[in-house]
């Protein structure tokens, strides 16, 4: 862990400036949410099924929008983030809607550190694992907060579009893990014309060492989906169809989004 403290530092100013864009853009719609609107997908629901009464720990939260529809939906939830501008907003728009949710600023391979109790279900979901530099330790604290029968849902982006350059038209980074990839963030998904202009640190992982970091800690896959289109246009080159967002001219030959399920074996 103290081996990137730089990277997670330099992570950490990056969203804390693309919250400040992504609180008022168009993607995020932040007035239908207030007035209603569910954040979260088709992909993502139909593996959480009922939430009524549910404990549920959100990593990765960013402004909470998620973990406040969670919340919306019957479950009692903590969430968290290492951006205290996330964390910020996402405490200040909870507030305005009545909605409580326990917000934790903290970086989630700390968790244990600001987190004990067990949760029904520990929930994560796009752009998770590539903002870490390495996933067994993250599997470990995802088992450790699980109460018995307990469930973990991640649904991300699939690992082979992060092989591509930014327009995929060409294979530019390994599948494999091979160290932090260094970049100038210009913009942000949610409308390239907001200058960013922050450095950030990510890594590629393979599914094999997604399923792996799991699997290690004994949780047991119980689902593994993969879907050809995603729920949101936030990348280069998409294209609307009838499902989803697809990559143009790759329409229907490459996976965009994948979503798993597993169950806490020490139950």
């Amino acid at each position: 862990m103290e081996n990137y403290k730089e990277y997670f530092y330099t992570n950490k100013v990056l969203w804390d400036k693309r919250t400040e864009a992504h609180i008022t853009s168009d993607f995020y719609d932040m007035p239908a949410f207030v007035k209603g609107r569910n954040s979260l997908n088709k992909f993502e629901l139909d593996l959480l099924g009922e939430l009524k009464g549910k404990k549920i720990l959100h990593l990765q939260c960013h402004f909470g929008q998620d973990s406040i529809s969670l919340a919306k939906m019957g479950a009692e939830v903590t969430a968290l983030d290492f951006s205290e501008e996330s964390i910020a907003q996402a405490r200040a728009i909870a507030d305005k809607m009545g909605t409580s949710v326990n917000f934790v600023c903290c970086n989630v391979l700390e968790m244990d550190q600001y987190i004990e109790e067990k949760f029904d279900i520990v929930f994560a979901s796009y752009g998770i694992c590539g903002w870490l530099p390495e996933l067994s330790k993250w599997g470990a604290l995802i088992a450790e907060r699980l109460a018995p029968k307990g469930r973990f849902i991640l649904v991300d982006f699939h690992p082979v579009i992060w092989m591509f350059d930014d327009n995929f038209e060409k294979i530019s980074y390994s599948y494999f893990n091979q160290g932090a990839i260094e970049e100038l963030d210009e913009n942000t998904y949610t409308d390239s014309s907001i200058a960013i202009n922050k450095k950030s640190y990510w890594w590629n992982h393979s599914f094999s060492d997604i399923i792996s970091a799991l699997l290690d800690a004994d949780l047991q896959l119980m689902q593994l989906k993969e879907f050809d289109h995603s729920p949101y246009e936030c990348f280069k080159n998409m294209v609307k169809t009838e499902e989803g967002f697809q990559i143009r001219n790759m329409e229907g030959k490459m996976p965009l989004v994948y979503a798993m399920e597993y169950h806490n074996s020490r139950g």
